[in-house]
Parts: C-alpha cells; sequence; structure tokens
C-alpha cells in the first residue's frame, strides 16, 4: 500500500481517525475530510508520526455542489485517488412517528446521498484507469431495521442497494467496493446523533458506552479492505442479528423489539 493515496471523509474523531492511523502505518498518502480543521490537523499529526504523508481538506459533506472542486484538488495532490472510504455521517436517536420529516431528509441527504454523490464524483478518474477501491461505512441497520433508528437505517439500506447495483455494473472492471457494517462502536454517534426535533441528543447510550474501541473496529476493517470483501460486519454479540435475522426472522423480529439499542 506504499504510497496509495487514502481519502477518507469524517476523519476527525470516530471510526475515520482510526482508519486513518490505523492505514498511517502503511507509509500511505492521506487524505483527511470533516469540518473540525483542528481536529483533522491533530489526527494528521498522528499519521505523520506513523510515516504517511497527509493533506486536509475541510468541508461539509451536504454541499453537494462542491464535490468536483474537491475531487480536483484531491487529484491535483498525489495524481491519483486509490481508496476513497465513504465515513462521514450521522445518526439519530428518535421514534419514526415523533421526529420530524425535515430530520428524515437531513440524515437521509448526509448518510446516503452524499457518499452516493461523492463517489460519482471519484468514479470516472478510477474508470478510468481501471484501478480503485471504494469503502463505505454502513451499520447492521443497514442490514435490519431498528427502534430509534429509522431515518438512518433507511440510508443505510440504501447505501446496500446503491453500491451492490454499482459493484454489479462495474464486473468488468478492476474496481473493488466494500460495504462495512459496524456494530455498537464506543464513538460520539450517539452524543452527535439527531432526535427527533433535528438536535444532537447530547447523551452517550449505555449500547454505544459498551462497544467495541474505535481502534479495534479499524483493525478489523482495514483487513476485510485488504481482502477486497465485499462486505463485512464488525462488533461485538449484535453481529449475531445478522444471522438471526436471515435464518430467523419471525424470532428476530420480537428480538428487537426488546433490545436495549439506547
Amino acid at each position: 500500500m506504499e504510497n496509495k493515496v487514502v481519502w477518507i471523509t469524517g476523519a476527525s474523531s470516530g471510526i475515520g481517525k482510526a482508519l486513518a492511523i490505523e492505514w498511517s502505518q502503511y507509509s500511505v498518502c492521506l487524505i483527511l475530510s470533516g469540518r473540525n480543521i483542528d481536529a483533522l490537523k491533530k489526527v494528521a499529526g498522528r499519521c505523520k508520526e506513523r510515516g504517511s504523508s497527509c493533506l486536509i481538506l475541510d468541508f461539509d459533506l451536504n454541499d453537494i455542489e462542491s464535490y468536483p472542486k474537491w475531487v480536483d484538488t484531491a487529484l491535483e495532490w498525489k495524481g491519483s485517488i486509490d481508496y476513497l472510504v465513504n465515513n462521514g455521517g450521522i445518526s439519530q436517536r428518535g421514534l419514526a412517528h415523533e421526529t420530524d420529516v425535515a430530520v428524515d431528509q437531513s440524515i437521509i441527504h448526509l448518510d446516503l446521498i452524499a457518499p452516493i454523490a461523492l463517489t460519482k464524483a471519484v468514479l470516472p478518474f478510477m474508470i478510468s484507469r481501471d484501478s480503485g477501491h471504494i469503502i463505505t461505512i454502513s451499520s447492521l441497520v443497514g442490514k435490519f431495521g431498528s427502534p430509534y433508528r429509522s431515518a438512518y437505517s433507511a440510508a443505510k439500506h440504501g447505501l446496500h442497494g446503491f453500491f451492490d447495483s454499482t459493484r454489479a455494473e462495474l464486473h468488468k472492471t478492476s474496481l473493488s467496493f466494500t460495504v462495512l457494517c459496524p456494530g455498537f462502536v464506543h464513538t460520539q454517534v450517539s452524543v452527535n446523533g439527531l432526535g427527533p426535533n433535528g438536535i444532537p441528543t447530547g447523551k452517550m447510550d449505555d449500547a454505544t458506552q459498551n462497544g467495541i474501541s474505535p481502534e479495534r473496529f479499524a483493525s478489523r476493517a482495514l483487513k476485510a479492505i485488504i481482502s477486497q470483501k465485499r462486505e463485512a460486519y464488525i462488533g461485538g454479540w449484535e453481529v449475531a442479528g445478522i444471522y438471526v435475522s436471515r435464518w430467523f426472522p419471525g424470532l428476530f423480529a420480537k428480538m428487537i423489539r426488546k433490545a436495549k439499542v439506547v
């Protein structure tokens, strides 16, 4: 992987930060994106200490019209984008019937439309050179629905549909697509998650508090990326929900109603 260009969105904290630091051991060229420039500089400092070069592109993922400009800037740096990691996004903690539809739209725009748009902006370059790997951070609730996550789950389900379709369309190329599905990871995801009124909850829920560390997630995720897995489920006991929902849907429907997800 030495000197390969890796672009990670949402790289200022949590999973994105951990992935950047984990990847930096391979002397890659990291493009770190997010809105918190000070946090991004700290991540870049850690990565440089481990032997990687870094470029910071601080922009708002909601500003889809600006993507072509940022892709051009990324390509000007090293002449390539070898890996794109669609990680930036927002979570949710609210009942569907209490959540304003504008909040649903905001979550779906950032968690589904934004990664689709950034992928579309990068794909022409990757297709032209017949090389590249798109990694997208979904969630276990991208495979099954969960209480308090209706719009978030809808967006994550959509990611699977889009990237499964795109992978099939480009099967004759050398491009790779990996969708990673985290379970509970101990980050600020629940603290920043939007409540029914669109305001962050500001609270760490028990499930997230007891989740695996971002570093453990990143280590396992990078192994899946290197292996070019199409899909990988990474978490603790909750990963079993994937298989229960698949083979025992009736049982799972009863289990998820009682699951402590907040």
